[in-house]
């Protein structure tokens, strides 16, 4: 005997599909990813990420004003700087890269939320995220030294004109130790997005193109998470929130949905996905060979994040999904 109910009678039109849709992709839920290198007039693309660039700060602003006029609300800033050294001067440097972009960009665009990505590994000679031990080829990072370099690279962003701060290094305490230090210097309303469950992936390669942040030796595996662990993260998430984070983050995304799906389960704070560059670059890759339909498979990726549980998607498709969003 039939089932008086039958699941395909509300799929038979595309209007009755959209009526009892349960997730809902918005570009309000979109945040850019932009890359800042000094210079003037400068735009250069990644070769591992077609359609992304490295661009000088009024470039940024330009981008800036375009994301905005897309409707998305958020970018987030990466720094490259001229120069690098062990300490990462040009991150904490009120000078510094992501200071300048920052201020550019809420010059020209009060309304457009900036977050600054807190992290030391673009701005270190040796590519990690934090104080090494004199001749220590081991990647392992210092952590307790390495506190007080995000704690001064926050407040400096904050000064800047950040409106939030990301910290992305995996340090312990980072998040008690940037929270201290944005109160102390009168900032006690910046909110913090934290990488709460980062993994240490084999889909950054891109990224460490853009960036220039590969490590000169070693690998990020002592501080960042092992991909085998589902309860670590929950941890890693609980330790934040007990040390003041307003937003929490998992990355990478796509390989990374049911901890999307545990870490909104266990907390009620927003939760941010990175749809990271190798996912994005894989996506290109075979779309410009032809072999997929590009803004269909983009588009339901992001919704599947939000499926699993994402109430924010960093994404470089951000500013075509907003175009396909808006057609």
């Amino acid at each position: 005997m039939f089932p008086t109910h039958r699941p395909r009678r509300l799929r038979q039109t595309a209007m009755l599909r959209r009526m009892v849709r349960e997730n809902i992709l918005t570009t309000s839920d979109l945040i850019y990813p932009l890359f800042a290198v000094p210079g003037e007039g400068f735009a250069q693309e990644v070769k591992s990420m077609p359609g992304v660039y490295q661009l000088s700060v009024d470039k940024i602003v330009e981008e800036a004003k375009e994301v905005y006029d897309l409707g998305i609300p958020s970018i987030i800033l990466f720094g490259i700087p001229q120069d690098k050294d062990t300490e990462a001067t040009g991150a904490w440097h009120d000078c510094g890269i992501v200071q300048r972009a920052s201020t550019a960009v809420k010059e020209a665009v009060p309304d457009l939320v900036v977050i600054a990505d807190t992290c030391l590994c673009e701005y270190t000679s040796h590519g990690h995220c934090g104080y090494l031990e004199v001749g220590d080829l081991t990647g392992r990072v210092l952590n307790d030294p390495t506190l007080e370099l995000l704690k001064k690279t926050a407040v400096s962003q904050a000064k800047a004109g950040a409106d939030i701060i990301a910290p992305s290094g995996m340090m312990d305490g980072f998040v008690q130790a940037i929270r201290q230090g944005l109160d102390e210097a009168g900032f006690e309303n910046i909110p913090i997005l934290s990488y709460a469950a980062k993994y240490a992936s084999a889909y950054y390669g891109p990224f460490r193109d853009a960036a220039d942040s590969s490590p000169q030796f070693g690998d990020r595996r002592t501080y960042q998470m092992d991909s085998a662990n589902a309860r670590e993260a929950l941890k890693e998430i609980e330790l934040d929130i007990a040390e003041g984070a307003d937003m929490l983050m998992v990355k990478p995304a796509l390989a990374y949905m049911d901890i999307i799906y545990r870490v909104k389960e266990a907390t009620n704070l927003p939760v941010a996905a990175y749809n990271v560059s190798g996912e994005y670059s894989m996506v290109k890759a075979a779309a410009l060979n032809g072999w997929i339909d590009e803004e269909r498979v983009v588009m339901e990726t992001l919704t599947s994040f939000k499926r699993a549980g994402a109430d924010l998607i960093l994404t470089y498709h951000a500013k075509d999904a907003a175009r396909w969003l808006q057609a």
